[in-house]
């Protein structure tokens, strides 16, 4: 039986297995994703507030509230409709236009349904 080949494989399982921290110690841009959780929601709610109307709100809202949104009505606006989610961790209702993938409005609260002068 050949020592090689098995001290070869273990080597390589090795160096997969400790790849991972030793490479985000060097690029701390590798773990982007957990800076999202960390950022407050006072800024999460700006950022949305600014990027509003804008392609790419959806992404922003989804990246903030994942799995935190509650669809709470249906209204004419956007590009033909739009959803109003609300989050209720944070109080904050969203329109979201799924057409253009945009916050068409936010509202502190729960609402229904917003002015049509809002999400046109």
């Amino acid at each position: 039986m050949k020592l090689a080949p098995i001290l070869t494989s273990l080597a390589l399982v090795g160096f997969f297995t400790v790849w991972d921290a030793p490479l985000k110690a060097i690029n701390p841009s590798l773990v982007q994703a957990s800076a999202a959780e960390e950022i407050p929601i006072a800024k999460k709610l700006e950022l949305l507030t600014k990027s509003k109307g804008q392609f790419g709100s959806g992404d922003l809202l989804r990246r903030f509230f994942f799995g935190d949104l509650e669809p709470i009505g249906i209204q004419p606006g956007g590009a033909g409709h739009v959803v109003n989610l609300y989050n209720k961790a944070n109080d904050v209702t969203f329109s979201y236009c799924s057409t253009y993938d945009v916050i068409v409005a936010l509202k502190k609260g729960k609402v229904a349904k917003f002015e049509p002068n809002e999400v046109k």
